[in-house]
């Protein structure tokens, strides 16, 4: 249901994206169905993330509209890890 592959010009060390097969434009249109596509992004993510040895901690983060950084128009969730990360990202 999901596809995971890592980013090819991450700004943070590793970087990886996990994202539906069937394209979703935007995260508040997303139906339900069995499992939340949250809930899915989330788990998958922190599977992935524990196989990359990111064990000290890592960020997700999901950018809806262009408001909100968004620049590619569909869902994705990027796990980012591998160093201290700072606030506000971006």
């Amino acid at each position: 249901q999901c596809l995971v592959f890592c980013d090819l010009s991450p700004h943070a060390l590793p970087l990886f994206l996990v994202m539906p097969e069937e394209p979703i434009i935007r995260l508040s249109e997303a139906e339900d169905s069995g499992q939340s596509l949250p809930g899915r992004f989330v788990t998958i993510g922190k599977k992935r993330a524990a196989h990359l040895g990111l064990t000290d901690g890592f960020r997700v983060a999901v950018d809806e509209g262009p408001k909100a950084g968004e620049r590619v128009c569909h869902v994705q969730l990027r796990i980012l890890g591998g160093h201290r990360l700072g606030w506000t990202p971006g």
